[in-house]
């Protein structure tokens, strides 16, 4: 039932720090089109465009480095630890993950599709409806295009890759004892939570973020 729970838990942990990354790096790709790019211009300038991209870039890799580390040490952490334990993590993981990954996908779909009624349908460009919607951009896409479509390979990644962890973890054990495979769990365990910790603390939006 614990594994269940962490495996659950562990879902909700990405989707919450893979939502962080595009926040925050949309955020300061916005902070630097305001200081630098003329909005009014008919075409913007190549380099800060450039710019723009290379912001939201090294958001998305500060995250994607976050949420690998995490997955990795937390599964051998687990695998480590007790093998049963770590079944209920990936069955935990499979189920929550399922269920996650189709309410965003749904949520954010339709969060975008009705921002495109308003435009396309209705022709309600630049009205107050318009900006009611236009959180099928701020939210709907990171939901269907960031969290929920990378739920997928994290799953197929944990569970490959933490079934050769059982493996090593079972033979370590009847090889060495019980007390190097728990130092090992508890590293990995320490290790996973301080990225857990930069994935959202590390990630916020500071004060100086326009600097």
């Amino acid at each position: 039932m614990l594994g269940l729970i962490t495996g659950g838990a562990i879902i909700y942990w990405f989707t919450g720090a893979s939502m962080q990354a595009v926040v925050t790096g949309a955020y300061r790709a916005v902070v630097y089109i305001k200081d630098n790019m003329k909005l009014d211009a008919a075409t913007a300038a190549t380099e800060a465009s450039k710019e723009v991209v290379k912001i939201c870039t090294q958001y998305a890799q500060k995250g994607m480095i976050n949420i690998f580390v995490v997955i990795f040490c937390f599964s051998l952490a687990l695998a480590f630890f007790d093998p049963f334990f770590f079944i209920g993590y990936l069955v935990g993981m499979a189920f929550f993950g399922l269920f996650q990954a189709i309410f965003m996908a749904n949520a954010g779909g339709a969060w975008d599709n009705a921002k495109k009624i308003v435009e396309v349908e209705l022709k309600q460009k630049g009205t107050p409806l318009h900006d009611a919607t236009v959180i099928g951009d701020t939210v709907g896409d990171p939901f269907k295009d960031t969290s929920s479509v990378a739920l997928n390979p994290v799953i197929k990644f944990t569970t490959l890759f933490g079934l050769l962890a059982v493996e090593l973890a079972v033979q370590l054990t009847a090889t060495q004892g019980s007390g190097l495979t728990h130092i090992l769990a508890a590293a990995f365990f320490v290790v996973s939570f301080l990225f857990v910790y930069r994935s959202f603390y590390g990630m916020r939006i500071r004060e100086d973020a326009a600097r």
